[in-house]
């Protein structure tokens, strides 16, 4: 497998990529969105004023994208952030540590780069796993409430001092949803 930044000439290999990995039922059992919403809000990002190319990655097997991660500027209260998602991998190759590898690709270059905060939405069994918190654990309010464990962040060699509190919001496309 060979992790790499994201080029242009990925979309069409990307949106398929997104698209068969969330065109599956909702969590509440309605059929999913055509295009699914992480499609479009993936579109939406990578021409943002938000969009990070250099947190943009996919992952290759044999030359086919395989697995993709987006990283996008957000804020903590009024200090800069990060947040993660849409990700995913193509449905035949999961399992295989795909995604779990964009993730950790993901934040050694956001250290790298001075960030101190990655915040997401997802599974806390799956991101727990790679070290990620529920963010009220750090002092990060949720966009959304309801989210509750859910939302979960994790910190970047920032000193506890200086680790950024408050509210959390994403890039605006999120909003755009």
């Amino acid at each position: 497998m060979l992790i790499r930044t994201y080029r242009v000439d990925d979309r069409a290999a990307v949106d398929r990529l997104l698209a068969e990995a969330f065109s599956g039922p909702q969590p509440d059992g309605s059929p999913a969105a055509s295009p699914p919403i992480e499609v479009v809000l993936n579109t939406a990002l990578v021409t943002s004023v938000e969009f990070l190319p250099h947190l943009a990655l996919v992952a290759e097997i044999d030359g086919a994208v395989a697995g993709y991660c987006i990283t996008t500027r957000g804020w903590v209260g009024d200090g800069p952030a990060l947040g993660l998602g849409p990700i995913g991998v193509d449905p035949s190759a999961q399992r295989r540590g795909i995604g779990s590898a964009l993730v950790r690709e993901t934040l050694r270059l956001a250290a790298e780069h001075g960030e101190r905060v990655v915040a997401l939405l997802g599974d806390p069994a799956y991101y727990g796993r790679l070290g990620f918190v529920p963010s009220v654990d750090l002092g990060i309010t949720p966009p959304e409430p309801a989210w509750g464990a859910y939302f979960q962040a994790i910190r970047l060699g920032a000193a506890e001092a200086d680790a950024p509190v408050g509210a959390f919001r994403y890039a605006a496309p999120f909003d755009e949803l």
